[in-house]
């Protein structure tokens, strides 16, 4: 772990180190594009190629995608208690997601002249659902229950198999409630790869989101403009804020539950003005990792991601939270609400001390998607106008164009477009320019 005390001469440039984090090493993209490619490609042949190289798993045309059979045995084998907490969370998430879908809207700024946006669902969607370190059922439902709130019909899933052909029961099961309409056994960049593009057996998607390791997210960022993608994400981080009210247990819970994500290169930050809690928490922390089951890649978070950073005031905490952009923060502070609207940049912020960051991945209502690695500078989570096409709207009668004809010449003129200025003014009788 590192200490950091603002009365340290060296503590903003050891603050650099926290928020000049990595999201992926650049050099893997090599190795994805040429899956990628290959995918593009020869389809199915390296689909099948991939799964059994990277997950171990042999897939033909028949066995690919999941069955009705599959689905309706899956659901047999997930417990009353797991199915009553899904439908729960597709519940809230839902009811969020539709609380937040565009209107169309339009208004008449000038006699003659109607403008307005008007916003239509996709047609057809990718959610990727990682399956390696842990089956993210959550992920289902804040990618794809979302989308079925926006209105598209079509949401395929893909999500790795394991060497047995097999997808975790609780995960086929929320997809099911989810809206999911498709689903392949697929992962990783191969995975990727086949919304992108298609192959014999899948149709292309639109748009793909969802979260994934570093080669997942490579592969994203390299087949945007081929479709749409929610964000390039990196490895998951949280930030808590806390002052003397907050309780050492609920801190050091919650930064472990990031920690024990799976890749190692997660972060947990916490920024103090409390010196007690300062001193006790790595302790506190310590004491906790004991109690969990994924040490190991607690322990290489623990020596590499975690800060305890001492302040002055909440004013400085904010200040470094801005610059951090942290994908989660919580506000462990005894005024949560008027410390808000000073973080300027974050995923999620969590108010207030019975508020854990692990309510909102999982049950809380927005999505669990959200921008990592600084990236929440520039980018939100993922929401359910991420699932819309906007349109501009613009309607002019003949007297409006009469008016601002020679507005649309003079820039067609200054920008050496004569076909645009033409176009304006063809419709304006008696027009000298």
């Amino acid at each position: 772990m590192f200490k950091l005390d603002n009365k340290q001469s060296d503590f903003e440039k050891s603050l650099n180190m926290l928020y000049n984090r990595p999201g992926y090493p650049p050099e893997i993209e090599k190795g994805v594009a040429a899956i990628i490619d290959d995918v593009r490609t020869n389809g199915n042949a390296a689909l099948f190629k991939y799964a059994l190289q990277f997950d171990k798993v042999v897939l033909t045309e028949a066995n690919m995608r999941v069955s009705a059979e599959e689905l309706q045995e899956a659901g047999k084998m997930v417990s009353l208690a797991d199915k009553r907490a899904i439908k729960a969370a597709i519940k809230n998430v839902q009811t969020f997601a539709r609380a937040g879908i565009p209107q169309d809207w339009k208004f008449s700024p000038r006699e003659g002249v109607v403008l307005g946006e008007k916003f239509t669902p996709m047609d057809r969607v990718g959610v990727y659902i990682p399956g390696g370190t842990a089956p993210l059922c959550s992920t289902v439902i804040h990618t794809a229950a979302i989308a079925k709130s926006a209105g598209v019909k079509e949401i395929v899933a893909v999500t790795p198999a394991s060497s047995e052909g097999k997808v975790h029961p609780a995960v086929l099961y929320a997809m099911k409630l989810a809206g999911v309409t498709e689903i392949y056994k697929l992962g990783g960049v191969y995975g990727i790869a086949a919304m992108a593009y298609g192959t014999e057996s899948i149709r292309k998607v639109e748009k793909i989101v969802g979260p994934g390791n570093a080669y997942v997210t490579a592969a994203k960022k390299l087949v945007y403009g081929q479709v749409a993608i929610d964000m390039v994400a990196g490895p998951s981080e949280i930030m808590v804020i806390a002052d003397e009210s907050a309780d050492k247990s609920f801190v050091a819970a919650d930064m472990l539950s990031q920690a024990e994500h799976g890749s190692g290169l997660e972060q947990a930050v916490l920024v103090t003005t409390c010196g007690k809690l300062y001193e006790e928490i790595e302790a506190e922390i310590l004491r906790q990792r004991d109690l969990l089951k994924r040490q190991a890649t607690i322990d290489k978070v623990l020596a590499n991601g975690t800060f305890i950073i001492k302040v002055d005031n909440l004013s400085q905490a904010a200040e470094i939270a801005s610059k951090y952009a942290p994908e989660h923060i919580e506000l462990q502070v005894k005024r949560p609400r008027a410390l808000a609207p000073k973080i300027k940049s974050a995923g999620a912020i969590f108010l207030g001390s019975w508020t854990p960051e692990p309510i909102g991945d999982f049950c809380a209502g927005p999505s669990h998607v959200l921008p990592t690695a600084g990236s929440g500078k520039y980018f939100g989570g993922l929401s359910v106008e991420g699932f819309f096409r906007r349109s501009s709207l613009v309607e002019y009668t003949k007297s409006a164009i009469a008016e601002e004809a020679q507005y649309a010449h003079r820039f067609a003129m200054m920008e050496g477009l004569d076909g645009h200025g033409r176009s304006a003014t063809i419709r304006v009788k008696n027009f000298k320019g």
